[in-house]
């Protein structure tokens, strides 16, 4: 039997463009041209334009935001793609900020798309921890993604978060995942502290994963990620770890589960 394949298409930072089973589901969109944002009295730096028109990636069955607080996961241009998805799928608090239709997630609930054979993708909220513990007064609430399909492999998308004993819990849940993609890049927007996932935690969580490809997100394009896709496959590399997927820019990538 033909395993099934994941398209992978990188946009840049978070933004990720995931082709399954006939859905087309965004992750995160940031479409902003280069810039400068304000935060806390520094600032964040967006170096890239993206490498594709937003248009091109319509149609788009469901956006996955993991949470629309910070301008590095939805930028201006990002939020005014949204009512071009068919939904938008992201935190509780979210959806309320949002409005509209947009589908609120809190941790193990579940969402569903039907697909054209029948079945039906399973959407899953997965607890997050956006830097150190008690961050969240700070960072705001993260979800991220488990996408199942009967009979298939799961997908995970960990949102913005770093290793934390909730992720280890995704794992224990769903002990099929055939694809993690981790939001990694050591973010340090704040100060000399990580929200976004380093090369340790990206080992631990192919650790628990002992199946899965691993690829890898919003460590490309923006001032404050610390470590790149290299740096990752780098250190998969020393602890001969040989599941990591490279992702590039507007370069589409088959995952096979």
């Amino acid at each position: 039997m033909e395993k099934p394949t994941v398209r992978l298409t990188l946009i840049d930072g978070p933004t990720l463009l995931v082709e399954y089973a006939g859905l087309r589901l965004l992750t995160d969109p940031t479409f902003d041209p280069p810039q400068l944002y304000p935060l806390g009295g520094e600032n964040l730096t967006k170096f890239n334009a993206p490498p594709v028109a937003p248009e091109s990636l319509l149609p788009v069955d469901a956006i996955l935001l993991s949470h629309d607080e910070h301008m590095d996961n939805l930028d201006q241009a990002g939020r005014e793609f949204l009512p071009k998805a068919k939904r938008v799928i992201t935190t509780k608090g979210g959806a309320k900020r949002l409005g509209g239709s947009t589908i609120g997630l809190a941790p193990w609930e579940t969402t569903t798309i039907p697909l054209l054979d029948g079945r039906k993708l399973t959407i899953t909220g997965t607890p997050t921890r956006h830097g150190p513990v008690g961050i969240e007064p700070v960072t705001g609430i993260v979800t991220g993604f488990v996408l199942s399909i009967d009979g298939h492999p799961d997908v995970y998308l960990t949102g913005d978060t770093v290793w934390f004993e909730g992720i280890n819990e995704v794992a224990q849940r769903f002990s099929n995942v055939g694809l993690a993609v981790l939001f990694a890049g050591a973010a340090q927007p704040r100060g000399p502290f990580n929200v976004t996932m380093n090369t340790n935690d990206a080992i631990e969580a192919a650790t628990r994963f002992k199946n899965a490809k691993i690829a890898s997100v919003h460590n490309i394009g923006w001032s404050h990620f610390k470590q790149s896709p290299e740096d990752l496959q780098k250190a998969f590399s020393v602890v001969k770890i040989d599941r990591f997927v490279m992702l590039q820019p507007a370069i589409p990538v088959d995952v096979e589960l």
